[in-house]
């Protein structure tokens, strides 16, 4: 199974944002993160009043790098066979509930630190571009199941947004967005952000690939 950290529906106070938009953090690889994604945009289809979306960066396997930024599997985090059998079948019902069914068999384990980083730097550089490349990445990784830890298949999706790639690339390798990306997980922490993903509405928050109806609880009350 290619992802495998992955969080639970919870609610609780977290964060303090505008009243006109929901935050929500989230990784790539994260199949609860592709699931809460079609919640909420079943959420907003109801809607009368639009209802904006700012991405923020979560880094789902942090707890497992090294001092060198790479992942350690050999990391003991206390979950087992039991624990990753109880996600697939959750994937899988919610998959079917919110008619956005992934295999998560399919999907390369990967790194998204570059895709995190290439995002960054669109919706900082180029943010009338972000969503349509926010979205690629997820739909490269769940749907078409390509490595998006690969260079060349994050610059395949950029291009296919219409952003310049080489300009992506460069984002990718520029350590000062390496470094901002550092500080969007370190805010995250200290916002109290704990799993992905997680919805943040005024002073509170729902982590977890939560329904529709529990979005409009915690954005309308």
């Amino acid at each position: 199974m290619g992802t495998q950290e992955t969080e639970q529906p919870e609610t609780g106070d977290v964060l303090d944002d505008d009243a006109d938009e929901v935050v929500v953090f989230s990784d790539y690889v994260c199949p609860f993160c592709y699931l809460g994604r079609a919640s909420l945009e079943q959420y907003r289809g109801q809607r009368e009043a639009p209802l904006d979306a700012k991405w923020h960066p979560f880094d789902l396997r942090g707890h497992r790098r090294d001092e060198s930024g790479e992942i350690q599997e050999d990391v003991d985090d206390g979950k087992d066979e039991a624990y990753f059998e109880q996600v697939r079948e959750n994937v899988e019902r919610l998959g079917e509930e919110y008619d956005a069914k992934i295999d998560l068999d399919a999907v390369p384990d990967t790194d998204s630190w570059d895709a995190q980083q290439a995002a960054l730097y669109v919706r900082e550089e180029h943010p009338e571009q972000f969503e349509a490349f926010d979205d690629g990445l997820f739909e490269a990784f769940w749907i078409e199941h390509r490595d998006i830890g690969d260079e060349e298949v994050i610059i395949d999706v950029a291009e296919s947004v219409g952003l310049d790639g080489e300009a992506v690339r460069e984002g990718i390798h520029d350590e000062a967005w390496a470094e901002k990306l550092e500080s969007e997980f370190e805010e995250a922490r200290q916002r109290g952000v704990t799993g992905v993903p997680t919805f943040a509405y005024e002073n509170h928050a729902a982590r977890g690939a939560v329904p529709p109806e529990q979005l409009k609880r915690l954005i309308e009350g």
